[in-house]
Parts: C-alpha cells; structure tokens; sequence
C-alpha cells in the first residue's frame, strides 16, 4: 500500500497532471480546461489556508493519487461541512488506493472539526466514486439530474453524505 501524507509544495506538478488527465478524459469532473499549475498551486493554498487537509499517495518515489476536502459553501453557516474530492493517476484504480485516501482525509477533516463530509460526484455512472464513498459509510442524499455538459451529453451529479465524529447529535462548538 502506498504511503499516505500531507501534500508538499512539490508534488504540484503531479497532482496538476493528475487532474488534467480527469478533466480531458473523464466525467468525475465537471471542468472542461485542465487548470495550470499555478491555479492548482492557488487551489491546494486556498485549502491549507482554512486549515483543512491536502492529502497524496505516494508510491516509489511517486505522487499517485490526491485528496482534499474544503467548504461545501463559502458561508459561516457550513463551516462544519467539508465537500471532498479524490483522485487518482491513471492505472492505480481497483487497488484501495482511493479508500484509503479517503479514510485518511475523511479522519483528518474530523480531526479539524468538519461533522459532515459530503460527496459531489460528477456522473451517476461513476461507480468508482460511488462505490468508495459508499464503503465508507457514505449515505445517498440525491442526484442532481442532467446539471453538467461534458464530452455532448448530460451528466447527473450524485450527492453523497457522511457524518463526523459527533456530527449533528451535539451543538457546534462556538
């Protein structure tokens, strides 16, 4: 199993290649142009800077797959909701590479105070995605039907949830 740790300032250049290779060909995502390093570099600053985790897999030497969750809206009222976002270089699927991150971050994100993790996942038939949410503990919340355009076809967006540590059982701390 790979190692899993915090992402570092040079591991960008991998993280945005991973990605780009999901915007061109895949419909996890909704983003049609592959960002450049320099957003991504923005992207993981704007993550760290509220404190919460930015995460790679790291296999020989090689950065294999990333996670990171960050607000689920940018109002104070959803400080306590984290959305995440996984993903893997090509090749590496099938191998716990993508549970595993997502338990790390998933006990990261409770570690910093998130009580709910949501999943936004681009494509009902993203059965990856849904599968290694749903191992998890991830419950079903809905599926926006037909919200995104990609490679000339409607795509649905499925709405995953799961609760933190005390999630709602419990008032937020101040």
């Amino acid at each position: 199993m790979p190692m899993i740790r915090p992402s570092r300032d040079e591991d960008i250049a991998s993280i945005t290649a991973i990605y780009a290779h999901h915007v061109l060909n895949g419909t996890g995502t909704f983003e049609i142009d592959p960002p450049s390093v320099a957003d991504m570099t923005g992207r993981r600053a704007d993550v760290l800077s509220k404190g919460l985790p930015y995460i790679v897999a790291e296999e020989a030497g090689q950065v294999i797959g990333y996670a990171y969750c960050t607000w689920f809206k940018p109002r104070p009222a959803y400080r306590f909701s984290a959305e995440d976002s996984i993903y893997l270089a090509p090749g590496v699927h099938g191998k716990g590479i993508g549970r595993a991150l997502l338990a790390e971050l998933a006990a990261q994100a409770e570690r910093v105070g998130i009580r709910k993790l949501i999943a936004v996942i681009g494509d009902s038939s993203n059965a990856g995605s849904v599968g290694v949410h749903r191992s998890l503990g991830f419950k079903h919340a809905g599926i926006l039907k037909s919200c995104g355009w990609k490679f000339d076809q409607w795509l649905d967006v499925v709405l995953m949830e799961k609760a933190l540590g005390p999630g709602d059982s419990t008032p937020a701390p101040q």
